[in-house]
């Protein structure tokens, strides 16, 4: 690292520092935004995010994908040259559910004991803080990028996202040589890698009889059902080989799940998981079903595809005597990962060393997320953000303020040691 570069650097995270109270005072404010979704409404969030870039003289443009949901894109630096570095995060949250089952108001957007307290503290409105608040000190000490940091803000990432980031990809809307997305992480791990995702509806049919005469009458949907579920849950056995170029990876985030709360989940990266997520079948208790529907999420590991994990399935419900049907639904996508030594890669690990002072290294997650997409168009990207990952999609969701802050200070700089790379 040149001297040049290191004195930008300090310049950058002291002024995040120095503004802190500002950063977590923006937080607080977009978890005040209620941007569930469903139903999903990004109106007024993106109108907030909007007026607050423009205080520092960022533009904004609105594309609409879909009724009150709203892709924002904004650009910073050298438009003419040099790499383009996009940071992605969404404004939407997961429902906050039964509300008598929080300790405070889930859209309160307070801070409480080091703790900023609400629905997105941790997924994601902690990180889509620091990724604005990061461009913001850019743009308002008049660093001179070499290259373009582009803000990419999508409302559609907690329903599968079809209308935030794989929307904007296919219009050609942004393009760039990296890519961050501010999504919950560990303070020292970025996430480089994911496990895919196949979910599927299965519908067994049956034949209906009155209730009194079961079993011996009718053919019971939901019995049939049951039955193929025991045969799909098999799937986590199905034998996985783990190609040699994602060895090293797999192998470290196993490691680094040692000694954590995290330990008992090891096998879930060689294996494919399986979660019967919902059934629903009969009319009645006094008549025989004859239709039972079951909603399936399978993730898979590096080394396997959709369709061996369907085929291997199908193979296994074709020995029962059942008349079924099996639709794809959701999310679908293989295991993908960025290499550890591509630059985006390098810039968000090497500035966690720089800001905190200790070893980081990225690892894998065992969920998937909108970076399959960027991967998809050739965009490296990884995951970083601020979170206290228990209480994701629960009750009572916090973040830690300092965490906020820790990632604003990688934000910033990581985006000059990527834009400023061989320039």
């Amino acid at each position: 690292m040149s001297a040049a570069i290191k004195a930008l650097k300090d310049q950058v995270i002291a002024a995040v520092e120095e503004n802190k109270e500002e950063l977590i005072e923006l937080c607080c404010r977009l978890i005040q935004f209620p941007s569930e979704n469903p139903p999903g409404d990004s109106g007024p969030i993106s109108r907030y995010i909007t007026e607050y870039l423009e205080r520092f003289g960022i533009a904004t443009d609105w594309h609409e994908a879909g009724p009150n949901m709203y892709n924002l894109i904004s650009r910073i630096g050298n438009r003419e040259s040099g790499k383009k570095l996009i940071y992605c995060g969404h404004t939407d949250v997961v429902p906050a559910g039964d509300l008598s089952k929080w300790e405070f108001a889930p859209f309160s957007g307070e801070v409480k004991d080091g703790w900023i307290l609400g629905r997105g503290a941790s997924d994601m409105k902690g990180g889509l803080a620091g990724l604005i608040f990061a461009a913001t000190i850019l743009q308002r000490l008049g660093i001179e990028l070499p290259g373009q940091l582009i803000l990419a803000i999508v409302p559609d990432e907690e329903t599968g996202g079809a209308l935030g980031v794989p929307w904007i990809l296919e219009r050609k809307l942004v393009e760039g040589d990296g890519c961050l997305i501010a999504e919950p992480s560990s303070p020292h791990n970025p996430t480089l890698g994911q496990k895919g995702s196949c979910w599927f509806q299965l519908t067994v049919k049956g034949k209906p009889a009155h209730g009194s005469l079961g079993p011996i009458a009718g053919k019971n949907a939901i019995m049939d059902a049951i039955r193929a579920i025991e045969r799909i849950r098999t799937v986590w056995d199905y034998p996985v080989v783990i190609p040699d170029e994602v060895k090293e990876l797999v192998k470290v985030s196993k490691e680094y799940m040692l000694g954590t709360e995290r330990e008992p989940y090891q096998d879930v990266l060689e294996r494919v998981s399986c979660n019967i997520g919902t059934i629903e079948g009969g009319t009645k208790a006094n008549v025989v079903p004859d239709t039972c529907t079951v909603e399936v999420d399978c993730r898979l590991p590096f080394g396997v595809t959709r369709a061996e994990v369907m085929g291997y399935i199908t193979s296994q419900l074709d020995e029962l005597d059942i008349d079924y049907e099996i639709v794809p639904m959701g999310t679908q996508s293989h295991a993908n990962y960025t290499s550890p030594d591509d630059p985006v890669c390098r810039a968000i690990v090497d500035n966690i060393t720089y800001v905190t002072g200790e070893h980081a290294f990225g690892v894998q997650q065992w969920a998937s997320s909108d970076a399959r997409h960027f991967r998809a168009y050739d965009i490296p990207v990884l995951q970083y953000g601020p979170a206290y990952l228990p209480s994701i999609h629960n009750f009572n969701e916090k973040v830690l303020v300092e965490d906020v802050i820790r990632c604003a200070k990688v934000y910033v700089a990581a985006a000059i040691d990527f834009l400023y790379e061989q320039h």
